[in-house]
């Protein structure tokens, strides 16, 4: 069972953690969410080693990972990609989102260890298919699906759902000193108007809320891609803005979003 970290351990200061690692800026690279743009990211150096306590601080600043690579976005022109993060203790789902809940909370859970499963790639790639046509071979996406979700520094837990004992979903969650971040989601293409993706975000909230922990982290929000955008219907939300995580109530207003 996922349990909360322990604060026991004294903890390095942020400005004081980041002052032990390297990092790099890439080369302009295509935009993968917004089209006729171009992309940089800062990434830590490979060769820094990671734990639970930094990884939380990095988090804290912006950055996000994929399987061992970290990083966060670094572009030239363009600040479209936002970090945001659920006030877990407080939030309250709307009418729309007890819907969802009540729809799926006879849904049963597992928790694993990372590891690879014929039957979890299988649903990936379904999943992949639908959102996300992608031409490369067999291999290329099982490389990926492992190094993308199945390598991690910190405390990872595979989470698998089912209904009637058919899978339907698998979730990746990190665990970190102050809340939940949550690294990726998918599930069932072909359940018509499931709102499998609603009822797991409240699913992670729930849990951290049973753990005792503040946030549940979600990435970056993107105000002008339509996939990325509903992460503003959880709320009290969180916005990091030049350092300070902020209401994104009180941002909203000022910055048009």
């Amino acid at each position: 069972m996922l349990q909360a970290v322990s604060n026991g351990a004294s903890v390095i200061s942020t400005s004081d953690a980041m002052k032990t690692l390297k990092y790099h800026t890439t080369q302009p690279y295509p935009c993968g969410y917004l089209p006729d743009k171009t992309a940089r990211s800062e990434v830590v150096e490979p060769g820094n080693r990671i734990d639970t306590t930094l990884y939380n601080q990095l988090l804290e600043q912006g950055y996000r990972r994929s399987g061992h690579f970290i990083y966060r976005p670094r572009c030239d022109q363009c600040q479209a990609c936002l970090s945001v993060r659920v006030k877990a203790p407080i939030f309250k789902p709307n009418r729309s989102q007890r819907r969802s809940w009540k729809k799926h909370c006879h849904l049963t859970y597992q928790e694993h260890q990372l590891h690879f499963s014929e039957e979890h790639f299988l649903l990936y790639q379904r999943y992949q298919a639908a959102r996300h046509a992608c031409n490369s071979a067999d291999e290329d996406k099982r490389a990926q699906y492992q190094d993308f979700l199945l390598q991690s520094h910190v405390d990872t837990k595979l989470v698998t759902f089912y209904d009637n004992k058919q899978l339907c979903m698998i979730s990746l969650i990190d665990k970190l000193e102050d809340g939940l971040s949550s690294v990726y989601t998918f599930y069932d293409p072909d359940i018509p108007h499931a709102s499998l993706g609603t009822y797991n975000i409240l699913w992670q909230i729930q849990l951290c809320k049973t753990l005792g922990l503040r946030h549940l982290y979600l990435g970056y929000w993107i105000k002008e891609h339509s996939k990325m955008n509903y992460k503003v219907n959880f709320r009290p939300l969180e916005i990091l803005i030049d350092g300070h995580w902020l209401p994104y109530e009180q941002m909203a207003a000022k910055l048009s979003l």
